[in-house]
């Protein structure tokens, strides 16, 4: 249920001023290990992948 949610992240901001930049802050962290388990590509094969879309 959106509004629920919605909800829970406007009592959270309300309690708490800084939480979305904490928020922010971990999924930033969340993406970047991701990535770093991305292999690296080299430009043959990044140049491949951009022209298969």
């Amino acid at each position: 249920d959106h509004a629920s949610y919605l909800d829970g992240w406007l009592e959270v901001l309300g309690n708490d001023k800084r939480a979305i930049f904490s928020a922010a802050a971990h999924a930033q962290r969340a993406v970047d290990y991701l990535h770093d388990l991305q292999p690296d590509l080299n430009e043959e094969e990044a140049a491949s992948l951009a022209g298969s879309t």
